[in-house]
Formats: structure tokens, C-alpha cells, sequence
């Protein structure tokens, strides 16, 4: 077996920065483009009672990400340090096709509504490409088991177990995106939130590797979708001039499965102690934490939709973004809200992996408790 190359040049931050400007670049200048079709192929989402918004506003705004998401990564493939992702693995080819499969499903239900059914079946075929071209799980830690010096046990999976987590992952996140989709500028900013503290922890991996290029890909990824976001973001924050629909939401949620199963995924442990289960299980807690609204959105809306005998599917007006303009929040603030939320948690996650963990934890700690009295301010001055 031939050793992994190792680029001993110090961290491409610039190079990724570059990257994800010039993502945000193109996603902004296409979204108008992508707007005036929406409204000529009469991709409009219009007013219904469980919405927010009071006008018909164009959709598709996820096709703007993705020719930014494609722009950026041609950019970095003329790029000489960066052109590493492409040589020590498939995984940024297996998001490019696997997101224009999701893409394209999302604009048909864009436009023509289709069924719980299809949109699940799109979903798992997309998930399914990243696994073919080799984004699966290798190992897996699990809470249980141990010899009593380590806590828990380490899975190695094998081609089927790890294809099959990677698609499981990969449906979870893309379904999380697609349910926090409610709010003006909400999945937009939650996913540029979960794509920067993503590449930041891959870059973390990247340093400690000493230039390991199979850290490159789980960086680029995430710094694509991270100016994507970026980019739509002006668009998209409330007032909203044009939505990003399915098409954006559930690639942002394909393109943070897929930078997490690449950054973590090839992370074999020595087993040597607990901290290399957390440096394991970090790229996963990162994003599953900046997703914990989305993802407990998911949760909660499946069991009360279940009780009462309808579809996990069917829609309602009772998301968590819904319950924050309840208590009294505006529109912006909800919004701002859930991003301070997200902030705390993916970055915090990062902190601990960086820094002390008494210390993080407090900090963590005491921003939750002033986040949490901030969200209660129109509650408490009603009573």
C-alpha cells in the first residue's frame, strides 16, 4: 500500500477563503437570473395558511447555489494546493453529481408539488450516489461495551453497514433542512452556520494530519456550501425577494452529510482513550448540533403529526420557528434567534475540540443561559 501524499506547505486557508467568495459571488449575481425564470416558468410559491409570507414570491433559488457550489469548485480545481481534493478521492465529484440529482428533483417540486413518495425516492437515490462514488462510514463508536479502561466500542463497518449510515445520515439532514425551510433567510444562514463550523474543524483535521490531503475534500465542501449560503443570503433575508425551495434546502442538507462523511468517515481511531471517540465523533456532533432545531423541529413534528393520525409529511403551523413569532418575536428576530442558537452550539462543539473543556463548557454554558433569557424577553414583559 502507498503512503497518503502529505503537503507540508501550512494551512490553504486563503486558497478556501478565495473559494468560498467566489461562490457567494456567483450564487449572488445568479439568483436575479434564476428569479426571472422561477417567475417565467411559474416556479412562485403563493400564500397558504401555514405560511409566513403574505405575497407570491419566485422559488428555484436552489439552482443559484448549486452553479455557485460548481463555479467554486472548478476554481478550485486550478488551483494548485486545492487540486489535492481531486486526486486523493471522489467524494467532491460524488457531491457534484448527487447534488444535481437532488437539485433537479427539488426544482420539479418547485414547480409542480410532487408527492412525499418521489421526493423520498430522489433523496435516497442522491444519498446513494455519494456512496458510490466512496463517501461511506468505515467505523463507527457506539456507548456501550468497553473493557473498563475505555468507554464504549468501536464498529467497523463494512461496504454495506457504512453505505447504508451514510445514506440514513445523509436523508436525516436533507429532511432537517427541508422542515426549517420557513422563515425568511432561515436555512440559508443555519447552513452557512453548519458549513463554517464544519470547515473549520476540517481544517483542524487538516493541520493535525500535517497536509494529509484526504482532509482536503471535507474542507472544500463545506467552504463551497458556506459561500453558497453567503451568496443567497441578501436574496433571501426577510423580505424575501426569492425562496430557495427544496432545490436549496435539501442540497444544503445533502452537501453537510456529505462533508461530514468525508471528514469522519475515514477517521480510523487507535482506540487509546476517550478523546479519540470525541476527535471520531466530532465532524458528526458538529453538525448535528448546529442542526438541533432543525433536527428536533423533525422529531417533534413526526410524533405530533403521528398522534394525530396524519402523514409525517403533512404540513402544519406549529415548527419552532412558528412558536418563536407566538411568543412575540418579528420575523428578523426569530430568524437572528435561531442563528445565535446555532452559533452557540456548532461553534462550542468546535471549541471543544480545540481548546480546554472546563473552560469551553462554561463559556458554552453561560451563552446558552443569556441566549435562552434573550429568546424569553417578549414572554416576560407580556406578564
Amino acid at each position: 500500500m502507498q503512503p497518503t501524499p502529505v503537503i507540508a506547505a501550512g494551512l490553504p486557508v486563503r486558497e478556501y477563503v478565495l473559494v468560498a467568495l467566489i461562490t457567494a459571488a456567483l450564487t449572488f449575481l445568479l439568483t436575479g437570473l434564476v428569479r426571472l425564470f422561477a417567475i417565467r416558468i411559474g416556479a412562485v410559491a403563493y400564500p397558504r395558511q401555514r405560511d409566513v409570507h403574505v405575497v407570491p414570491i419566485p422559488r428555484l433559488g436552489g439552482l443559484a447555489m448549486y452553479l455557485g457550489v460548481c463555479g467554486g469548485i472548478l476554481l478550485a480545481h486550478q488551483l494548485p494546493v486545492l487540486r489535492h481534493a481531486f486526486t486523493s478521492s471522489l467524494d467532491v465529484t460524488g457531491v457534484l453529481v448527487g447534488g444535481g440529482v437532488i437539485v433537479l428533483i427539488g426544482m420539479l417540486d418547485d414547480r409542480f408539488e410532487l408527492d412525499s413518495t418521489t421526493k423520498l425516492a430522489g433523496q435516497t437515490t442522491s444519498a446513494g450516489i455519494l456512496v458510490l462514488f466512496g463517501l461511506q462510514w468505515i467505523v463507527l463508536w457506539v456507548p456501550w461495551g468497553g473493557d473498563g479502561e475505555y468507554y464504549g466500542t468501536q464498529l467497523y463497518l463494512d461496504q454495506n453497514q457504512g453505505g447504508l449510515l451514510a445514506v440514513l445520515l445523509t436523508v436525516t439532514l436533507v429532511n432537517a433542512m427541508n422542515f426549517i425551510d420557513g422563515l425568511d433567510g432561515l436555512a440559508a444562514g443555519v447552513g452557512l452556520i453548519a458549513a463554517a463550523a464544519t470547515c473549520a474543524f476540517s481544517l483542524n483535521l487538516l493541520d493535525e494530519s500535517r497536509g494529509d490531503v484526504t482532509n482536503y475534500p471535507p474542507a472544500l465542501i463545506a467552504a463551497t456550501l458556506a459561500g453558497a449560503c453567503l451568496g443567497f443570503l441578501p436574496h433571501n433575508f426577510q423580505p424575501a425577494k426569492i425562496f430557495m425551495g427544496d432545490s436549496g434546502s435539501m442540497l444544503i442538507g445533502l452537501m453537510l452529510a456529505a462533508a461530514t462523511t468525508s471528514a469522519s468517515g475515514r477517521v480510523v481511531p487507535n482506540n487509546t482513550g476517550p478523546r479519540d471517540t470525541l476527535a471520531l465523533l466530532s465532524p458528526l456532533l458538529v453538525v448535528a448540533a448546529v442542526l438541533f432545531v432543525p433536527l428536533l423541529d423533525l422529531v417533534l413534528a413526526v410524533i405530533r403529526r403521528t398522534r394525530r393520525g396524519q402523514s409525517p409529511f403533512h404540513a402544519d403551523k406549529m415548527h419552532l420557528h412558528h412558536r418563536l413569532l407566538e411568543f412575540g418575536h418579528s420575523q428578523r428576530r426569530a430568524v437572528l434567534l435561531i442563528y445565535l442558537w446555532a452559533s452557540i452550539i456548532a461553534f462550542g462543539a468546535v471549541a471543544l475540540r480545540l481548546f480546554d473543556v472546563y473552560i469551553v463548557g462554561w463559556g458554552i454554558g453561560i451563552a446558552l443561559l443569556v441566549a435562552l433569557l434573550v429568546s424569553a424577553i417578549p414572554r416576560l414583559r407580556s406578564r
